[in-house]
């Protein structure tokens, strides 16, 4: 990752941490705690659900109004991002795996930020070509209690 690519990640984990209001002891951090376990639940779901090719709980974890920023792809909504998941599932000749290691969840009432690792393996992973991306999700609770990604960004580590 270069020094330039990290930067905007910096800044918007500083902001996201900076907006997000200090909590109280005892029923706070048990709230926050059962929302960074939801949240934890969710992504590991996802990378459950792509790697088992189950393409219609691919796009589950995103908002509507989800925006991405990936290093290797252009920005993209839910529609192109789900596209692109789709797409990826549907290649017969190739297979990727998606693993995540999840390093830090800042939780503040209704909005999240999680900074991770998304892994991914095509082909096998003895055989396979594996890379690894750092990222930022922003989290929202929608009305129904779900956690979705509203805001994403990843950067490549190569």
């Amino acid at each position: 990752m270069t020094r330039h690519a990290a930067l905007p990640l910096a800044s918007v984990a500083l902001a996201l941490a900076l907006a997000m209001p200090l909590r109280t002891a005892g029923a706070g951090e048990a709230a926050q705690a059962s929302d960074a376990a939801a949240i934890r639940a969710r992504l590991t779901g996802w990378a459950e659900a792509f790697n088992a090719g189950d393409a219609s709980r691919v796009c589950d974890l995103f908002a509507d109004d989800l925006q991405s920023d990936v290093e290797t792809a252009p920005v993209g909504d839910k529609a192109s991002v789900c596209a692109r998941l789709k797409a990826a599932l549907a290649k017969p000749d190739s297979r990727l795996t998606y693993a995540v290691a999840i390093h830090d969840i800042l939780v503040s009432g209704d909005m999240a930020a999680v900074r991770l690792t998304w892994t991914s393996t095509l082909g096998s992973s003895d055989k396979g070509e594996s890379w690894a991306e750092q990222g930022l999700d922003v989290f929202r609770r929608d009305p129904d209690g779900v956690w979705c990604i509203v805001r994403y960004m990843a950067y490549g580590t190569r």
